[in-house]
């Protein structure tokens, strides 16, 4: 138990500028059972269609097929560092209802700081519609009976900003924008490891499978001459990529995980009720009701998080990688290839030619659902920060959060248009590599300082959790510095 001298001086903090959390008690999950079990997770559904499209659809076929199975070890590491990382970020979150980057900006040099610099980064990873490109070069094939040429640019960039229009109709739906989200997402994760567990199953032979297992476990084999941008945007894009793995504490507010009940949520443009959002977060005194409903509470957190979105991100690489691999020759190098359709093109070469539509839809849903996950990633994360820094801006007669998440949406929509111009899909998707890893580094020492400073004693995490998010920042931080060294000197 804190004493109340410790309890006071926890409450009069003011970190960043940010006011001090009121009180409360901290809601009491429903009762652990199957049932309610599937309808109380969810934004691990999210995070992993997040995930599957751009590590495990697009970056694992490429990097492997391109240098050998035996670097699968790499997204093994960067899966469960993620996953600890994620987990100590809720932890945050049930106890705060705050999402972890409102914690962020609670610390030093202050809450504008940290801010703009999140704001920067998530511009810069996310701001440009990688994997909107990536559905187009599918759309294309789909209609084309073949794969998009040089000389398909142009109708390449009109399927592009269908899918943007398509995807912003989306976000419009629903009661709230993360109830929406988790219901497509549930969706197409049904159909994408559907349809990828039957191809593999009929068609991959059993010794290949057991050489793709292996490469999960070859740890520190690498080729020397492998592309280092590409590496990074493995390690980062085979589980969330940085900026995803903070805004899933976004959607458990959302979600109403733990106290984040207590703080309301963003609702959707045509919701018949605006539930106002606090700026802040409320906790609840440590006690031993409060303390039974937050061990309750971390039993569907651990459900949604280690088996849903864990395993889901190993699953879905491993059937994604041993197909590809298994169809496509050794050293093929496919970062200028139509991305999302190399995969159809040779899975009707290698095994049936009815693969070459099915595959492409297969293909669209993968992509599609990355795509919608990372466009409410880049728009949550801008649209919460904003809320909470600029007291100013809520204090505005008509203004409410959703109205925020919507006007950023349309300014990113706009924005969108112009930068599909920049790229190919992989290339578009390597800057999305480049800006996760230093997200990761830094996000990752400043949880385990939000977590081991902010939090009463009985909740904090234990020593080796602390040491995973050091090995964290260690591991993403030097693989950033690789990098940059690589490209600049």
């Amino acid at each position: 138990m804190m004493n109340s001298d410790s309890h006071q001086q926890q409450k009069s903090m003011r970190f960043g500028n940010l006011a001090h959390w009121d009180e409360s008690d901290l809601p009491a999950p429903p009762p652990f059972s199957v049932r309610n079990l599937f309808s109380t997770i969810g934004p691990g559904a999210i995070l992993l269609t997040g995930s599957i499209g751009g590590g495990e659809w697009l970056i694992g076929p490429t990097i492997t097929v391109k240098y050998g199975m035996d670097i699968l070890w790499i997204a093994t590491v960067a899966i469960v560092l993620q996953l600890l990382f994620n987990l100590e970020a809720i932890r945050y979150t049930l106890y705060t209802g705050e999402p972890i980057l409102v914690g962020i900006m609670r610390l030093r040099p202050g809450s504008k700081f940290w801010a703009s610099g999140y704001i920067f980064a998530t511009i810069a990873q996310l701001g440009v519609p990688a994997l909107a490109a990536a559905c187009a070069s599918v759309l294309f094939a789909s209609f084309a009976g073949r794969m998009a040429g040089d000389g398909d640019t142009t109708i390449l960039h009109y399927l592009t900003y269908t899918v943007i229009l398509i995807t912003v109709g989306i976000l419009l739906s629903g009661k709230t924008i993360e109830r929406m989200l988790e219901y497509f997402s549930w969706i197409m994760i049904s159909f994408i490891f559907s349809f990828l567990t039957l191809v593999n199953v009929l068609f991959v032979p059993f010794e290949h499978w057991m050489k793709t297992l292996t490469g999960f476990f070859q740890f520190g084999s690498l080729p020397a001459d492998v592309d280092l941008l590409l590496l990074a945007t493995f390690a980062a894009t085979a589980g969330s990529g940085g900026i995803g793995n903070l805004v899933i504490t976004n959607w458990y507010r959302d979600k109403g995980f733990g106290m984040g009940a207590k703080v309301g949520s963003i609702t959707s443009a045509f919701s018949h009720s605006e539930m106002k959002l606090s700026p802040v977060g409320k906790v609840f005194p440590i006690n031993k009701e409060n303390l039974q409903n937050w061990k309750s509470w971390w039993k569907y957190v651990s459900a949604d998080q280690v088996w849903l979105w864990g395993m889901g991100c190993l699953v879905g690489m491993f059937l994604n990688v041993n197909l590809a691999t298994a169809v496509i020759p050794e050293n093929t190098n496919m970062d200028h290839m139509a991305a999302g359709a190399f995969q159809a093109r040779y899975m009707a070469d290698q095994l049936w030619s009815g693969f070459w539509i099915l595959a492409l839809l297969n293909g669209f849903w993968v992509l599609m659902s990355t795509h919608l996950s990372n466009t409410d990633v880049l728009i949550r994360t801008v649209t919460d920060i904003v809320w909470v820094a600029s007291p100013h801006l809520r204090e505005r007669r008509k203004m409410s959060v959703s109205r925020l998440y919507y006007s950023f949406l349309a300014i990113a929509t706009v924005w969108g248009l112009f930068a599909v111009h920049w790229g190919h899909a992989i290339t578009l998707f390597k800057i999305l590599g480049a800006i996760a890893g230093p997200v990761l580094a830094i996000a990752a020492i400043q949880i385990l300082i939000l977590n081991t400073k902010l939090l009463p004693l009985e909740l904090r995490p234990p020593i080796w959790r602390r040491c995973a998010l050091v090995v964290c920042a260690l591991c993403y931080g030097c693989l950033s510095a690789a990098l940059l060294w690589n490209l600049f000197l």
